[in-house]
């Protein structure tokens, strides 16, 4: 055993669980590349201020959770806690938002950061899939997304997830709501931190998963009767075009999400198999991050789906992803010379797109055969000396033991033919 470990809350993939989670990235990624979001990738660090603008000073992210580290040259820096705020800044940087096609629709996938409290279903590294749709406001956007999102979930065979959907209001608004909920939280039996809260962004307090807090929260002001005309048209809409699609969703007026940046549209995808870390994924609105982080007016929407989670909810169901094999032929060379051609057979094998193996080492058969059913290989390839010298190889089906004598110069045609 080595010396070191993975640090606390953290995790390593190894073999075989990690194809699962490369299955759950590509069946989260697809939809979007489908629909016309272009991969981007960031730094895993940016500056703090990027986050403590886009994300929220008053949040637990910045507040608590967030890496922080000084550079050599003085530069604040911070491991990245969430994407959407590094994307934004990257596609700024980019000045995507003046190609003069909007929206700019891009998605990412990515190992996030945060310092919590390690639980299962809560990491301090942890990987997300998200997508951005940047520089447009029109609910089909909004709508779009979610139905993406549910796409992915649905073709990875979860079916015991929901969706929960709100509005949090704009900036005409929400400013009505917010005295009128700071006027009644003020009133309330909360702890000081939770004070300094109210007066920063009190929508947050609704968030509060704590039972002395909630119980508190009963008769609080609903947000849906300070919408203006405008987000409740905008709300509806979305509603409609989502149910149009056959998506199914529910009301939930306290959902608030955890980061500042989020107007009008907040959904979170919740599995109620995995206790008390049920958010799979979430996201909503944004259309004043940009200007918040030096940018123009430029109205977006976007989500992350947690991997992790999305794993543990596919181990709650009980579903098992049917994987590519990762070894479709195993070769078994027995001598020195078989070992060379063998090792040729094999190289053909992948040019010519078959996923094949090799008996490294100059192990025995036995060794050699034990390490092929361990690989999960469709056939194996044995050659010895003899076999050689008939021009022949042996070719044995993994499946049903059946084994052939095939000629050598017809090996790789004949495995490609059963492969398909």
């Amino acid at each position: 055993m080595s010396t070191f470990q993975a640090p606390k809350g953290t995790y390593d993939l190894t073999p075989p669980r990690s194809a699962t989670f490369l299955a759950v990235r590509e069946a989260i990624s697809a939809p979007l590349r489908d629909s016309g979001y272009g991969y981007i990738e960031t730094p895993g660090f940016e500056n703090v201020e990027l986050f403590a603008r886009g994300v929220g000073e008053s949040t637990d992210i910045v507040t608590k959770e967030m890496y922080t580290l000084t550079t050599k040259g003085g530069d604040q820096l911070a491991l990245r806690p969430e994407g959407t705020a590094s994307v934004l800044r990257a596609a700024l940087e980019a000045n995507l938002h003046k190609a003069g096609n909007l929206p700019v629709k891009l998605w990412y996938s990515g190992s996030y950061y945060r310092y919590e409290r390690p639980q299962a279903g809560r990491y301090r590294h942890f990987s997300q899939v998200g997508a951005e749709a940047i520089g447009t406001e029109d609910p089909a956007l909004d709508a779009e997304l979610i139905i993406l999102a549910d796409q992915a979930y649905r073709s990875l065979g979860l079916r015991q997830f929901r969706i929960l959907l709100n509005s949090l209001g704009d900036k005409e608004c929400r400013p009505v709501y917010r005295e009128a909920l700071q006027t009644f939280l003020r009133d309330l039996d909360l702890d000081e931190e939770t004070r300094r809260r109210i007066e920063i962004n009190p929508l947050r307090v609704l968030d509060d998963k704590r039972a002395d807090v909630q119980k508190q929260l009963t008769d609080a002001p609903k947000l849906r009767d300070y919408l203006c005309d405008a987000c409740k048209a905008y709300h509806e809409e979305v509603r409609a075009l989502i149910t149009a699609a056959g998506v199914a969703f529910e009301d939930d007026e306290k959902l608030v999400r955890g980061l500042d940046y989020y107007t009008r549209t907040t959904f979170e995808f919740v599995h109620d198999g995995l206790g008390s870390q049920s958010a799979v994924g979430g996201g909503g609105r944004y259309d004043g991050l940009s200007e918040m982080i030096g940018g123009p007016e430029l109205p977006s929407v976007g989500w992350a789906l947690g991997v992790d989670r999305t794993v543990l909810a596919l181990e709650a169901e009980g579903v098992e992803l049917d994987l590519p094999a990762t070894t479709s032929v195993y070769a078994v060379p027995l001598g020195e010379e078989a070992r060379r051609v063998l090792f040729g057979v094999v190289t053909e094998l992948r040019r010519a797109g078959v996923a094949a193996d090799f008996a490294f080492g100059g192990r025995g058969l036995k060794g050699a055969m034990k390490s092929a059913n361990r690989s999960g290989a469709r056939y194996t390839l044995v050659a010895g000396e003899r076999d050689l010298a008939e021009g022949v190889v042996q070719l044995k089906d993994m499946e049903s033991g059946e084994q052939t004598a095939v000629p050598l110069t017809e090996a790789a045609a004949e495995l490609a033919k059963r492969l398909g």
